[in-house]
């Protein structure tokens, strides 16, 4: 399903302004570059992509080389939404057109910083999430303010698509041209998005697809273009094959270590039963392996005949958790934890539980 929506009646909620730490997403430099580029109404283009997110970093790259190609300046930096650019901050003097990047931003965002600046602002999103947040299209709205969310096609994907047509139709006429991307990168570039649109939208299609998620996660402390100047070059240089191979390698350490910690599996009734029952286990110490854990208990779960969940239990600070995993895509763990005050994904998700109700989940009998 893709929709192209075009909207202006998105209602802007102010944030109070965060205790920014040190190099953060809204840190000093990135207000001194938008500072400066204000006063000098120089790039007339800023680039705003989703932090840290791998569709959100690619999709920076390919702006990034669009304009390159072209000569043309333009800002980008990372949107955290831990820690968020307000609106009044990416008003630069001269702004011409701003984009989202894998993410639309807070509700009201896009309308409040185009209402102050009659820019263009574009935006590219592949969450069903987000579809909620976007009125229906009305008569008359103005096409400055262009939101496409696609939930066939990861956002990296559909921005790949976007900057290589527009530069295409710029410089169709010269023979000396090229495209986006190297002739003798772009077989590497794309199996690369081919994988993490595999992973965004959780098909699991391709070979390996799990694998490649768990070697890529290294990666992610260097989505910031801001702390990290060399991600361009690094992203350019990423081999869907290398990253498997880091993944089979840090699958093997963990799930040994993870196995460790499965000595102890228990039933869990979820919901006191409403929701079925999965397999789990407490962790007490560490719970840097819940995914591992989850995942495999998850595994086990469905060959029990319980549901395909992995329950995983442990104390964060002062409160107890329990994080659900699932590898069947059919099965949604999102919509318990929800109706416990939690939230997640379909496949990964977690809630705060007070301890005489996790009691009440227990199943009378352990496996």
């Amino acid at each position: 399903m893709a929709l192209s929506v075009f909207c202006r009646k998105w209602r802007f909620c102010s944030l109070p302004p965060p205790v920014v730490p040190c190099r953060s997403f809204r840190s000093d430099a990135a207000l001194e570059a938008l500072s400066k580029a204000s006063e000098a109404k120089t790039p007339s283009v800023l680039v705003l992509y989703n932090y840290p997110s791998f569709s959100g970093a690619f999709s920076a790259l390919f702006a990034h080389l669009y304009h390159s190609r072209l000569n043309l300046p333009c800002l980008i930096l990372p949107f955290s939404s831990a820690i968020p650019f307000r609106v009044e901050d990416v008003c630069i003097q001269g702004l011409k057109e701003c984009y989202f990047l894998d993410f639309l931003g807070p509700k009201g965002f896009a309308l409040e910083l185009f209402k102050q600046t009659s820019c263009k602002v574009i935006g590219f999103d592949h969450r069903k999430s987000t579809l909620a947040k976007i009125p229906a299209p009305k008569e008359n709205l103005n096409e400055n303010l262009a939101l496409h969310v696609n939930l066939e096609k990861s956002s990296s994907f559909a921005v790949y698509e976007y900057f290589s047509s527009k530069l295409s139709e710029i410089v169709s006429d010269d023979e000396n041209s090229i495209g986006l991307i190297d002739p003798k990168d772009r077989e590497r570039v794309e199996l690369v998005l081919k994988y993490i649109e595999d992973g965004d939208l959780r098909r699991w299609s391709l070979p390996d697809s799990e694998t490649f998620n768990v070697g890529i996660r290294e990666w992610r402390s260097k989505l910031n273009c801001i702390t990290n100047p060399q991600m361009y070059k690094q992203l350019m240089e990423m081999s869907a094959m290398d990253i498997i191979a880091g993944g089979i390698s840090s699958v093997s350490t963990r799930q040994i270590a993870a196995n460790k910690l499965l000595d102890k599996v228990f039933k869990v009734r979820l919901g006191r039963g409403l929701y079925g029952e999965c397999l789990g286990v407490r962790l007490y110490g560490s719970s840097d392996l819940i995914d591992e854990i989850g995942k495999e208990l998850s595994r086990r779960s469905a060959v029990a005949g319980l549901r395909s969940i992995g329950a995983v239990v442990y104390m964060q600070r002062n409160n107890l958790k329990m994080c659900l995993r699932s590898m069947d895509v059919n099965t949604d763990t999102s919509e318990i934890s929800k109706a416990c005050g939690g939230g997640g994904s379909p496949g990964s998700s977690s809630f705060i539980i007070r301890m005489d109700e996790y009691n009440k989940w227990l199943s009378s009998c352990s496996s």
